[in-house]
């Protein structure tokens, strides 16, 4: 990139920084209470809160690992973005209610607490257990988004990765600080518009870009390589099925079980905000996973493979060569921005796992709302430091734990969400036994040959369930165990 266009997106990256900081000074005012700093206080309007579950849910890994993967993989990637749409739109039309209603039934602002009150025999076990499993996957998350937005800040100014992170941390800390979940919502909110412009125009630009050299896409993705052109890969048989459910299975986490993306239906506030956010966000998903996949395909007709060192620059590059300079500027500072925005949300969640499940509702400190506020905010900065530290220092261990992050956290909590919810006999012993089966067999899984045949994402969700069920039927909760034994003397 040349000087001129790299002071443009420098100059706009500052000014949306500076947009952001300003959100969250202005809705700090806002914030009384513990509910307010984790979930708004159940006051946000449903399509905010679509727009933001969605930037929290794919932010730069669609604008920028998706892409490139389409562009390395032809026309097979569809599955992955047909795994994740179906995902989205199961979640916010079975589940988003669900999750509403039983928040404010039992008056929670966490999974682990929700997880807890529910089956109250093993509520500081079950506490225990879900916080420690959120708050050691997402703090490695975190760390991971805070090394991705150094590189990004290096990769397009030439800053040194260090003070990348250092600014990166400075924003993401000072955004949650202020005002917690309502200043993540509404920033999410503007990323999200942008990523859906991004995502959106940029395709019709490319298709322009396309007709007009007198490119042919059908021919280019002929030429790329032997199995773009098929849509498994050029496979048969059982690696067929491989492929399918390798790609397919990012479904089993979108079931309730990120609660990064939870936390959104947890704040709606009545079902005529439900609808309206689940009409956003599955306008968004389609709209946005149709554009990422248009954008890889159509790559693959502008550029060679083998063109790109590192194929996630493809969208960034895209957007160079298809838009105007201040345009350009707009967007690339909104894909930077994207990973400030997802670690806030992952960095929140981490914040109420230690306050509200472990030191208010487990250790039982009599804290008042102005001392839970405080120390949320004490902690967002502790480990927004933390973060930052992994990000500094750990890079190796940030990607193996991000690897397992989806199965780790989404894929162990979503059976035991949709057991909570759909399925009476569900017990302490089996949350219990769900939760330690998942985290188990996901780090056995991807440490053996296992994860090359068949991803954690798939295996995960149903060993965690099986052993779930297995549990509850085995030692069920006394109440249970007590209306069966009621119904059979009745017979």
């Amino acid at each position: 990139m040349g000087r001129y266009v790299v002071n443009i997106i420098l100059i706009e990256f500052i000014l949306f920084c500076i947009m952001i900081l300003a959100i969250g000074y202005y809705f700090s005012r806002k914030v009384e209470t513990q509910s307010d700093f984790l979930l708004g206080g159940r006051k946000l309007p449903g399509w905010a809160l679509a727009f933001s579950e969605r930037a929290t849910g794919e932010s730069a890994w669609l604008l920028l690992g998706y892409t490139g993967f389409v562009f390395m993989t032809g026309l097979s990637g569809i599955w992955v973005a047909i795994g994740i749409a179906i995902g989205v739109i199961f979640a916010w039309l079975f589940l988003a209610k669900v999750f509403m209603r039983e928040t404010q039934k039992y008056n929670v602002l966490t999974i682990p607490d929700y997880l807890a009150v529910r089956f109250g025999q093993k509520a500081n076990l079950i506490r225990w257990l879900a916080s420690i499993l959120i708050a050691g996957f997402l703090m490695f998350y975190v760390g991971a988004q805070l090394a991705g937005a150094g590189k990004l800040f290096f990769t397009t100014f030439d800053l040194p990765i260090v003070y990348g992170v250092i600014i990166a941390t400075v924003v993401v800390i000072f955004t949650a600080f202020s005002a917690g979940f309502i200043s993540v919502v509404w920033t999410d909110m503007i990323q999200s518009v942008l990523m859906l412009v991004t995502l959106v125009g940029l395709p019709i630009l490319a298709l322009i870009y396309i007709n007009t050299n007198d490119l042919s896409i059908a021919q280019s993705i002929q030429t790329a390589g032997s199995s773009f052109d098929s849509w498994f890969g050029g496979l048969t048989g059982f690696a067929i099925g491989v492929l399918f459910f390798n790609n397919f299975a990012w479904f089993f986490g979108f079931l309730g079980g990120q609660p990064q993306l939870s936390a959104r239906f947890m704040a709606l506030k009545n079902e005529k905000e439900a609808n309206q956010g689940a009409f956003v966000a599955i306008v968004w998903t389609i709209l946005a996973y149709g554009g990422a996949f248009m954008i890889g395909i159509t790559a693959i007709a502008m550029y060679d493979q083998g063109s790109f060192a590192d194929v996630e620059t493809i969208l960034p590059t895209m957007i160079l060569q298809l838009f105007p300079t201040w345009i350009a500027g707009i967007l690339l500072a909104g894909v930077l921005a994207a990973i400030i925005s997802t670690a806030n949300s992952q960095l929140l969640v981490v914040t109420s796992s230690v306050t509200e499940d472990i030191i208010n509702k487990t250790l039982k400190l009599n804290l008042t709302e102005k001392q839970l506020l405080w120390l949320s905010r004490l902690s967002v900065m502790l480990f927004g430091v933390i973060g930052m530290i992994i990000a500094l220092v750990s890079e190796s261990l940030v990607y193996l734990v991000v690897s397992w992050a989806w199965a780790g956290v989404g894929c162990t909590l979503s059976p035991a969400i949709l057991m909570t919810f759909f399925w009476k006999r569900y017990s302490s012993a089996g949350v219990i036994a769900t939760i330690l089966s998942g985290l188990v067999f996901t780090i056995i899984w991807i440490s053996t040959p296992l994860e090359a045949m068949i991803t954690s994402r798939f295996s995960t969700f149903f060993i965690a369930a099986l052993f779930g069920i297995v549990f509850s039927l085995i030692f069920p909760d006394k109440e249970v165990e007590e209306k069966a034994d009621n119904l059979q003397g009745a017979l």
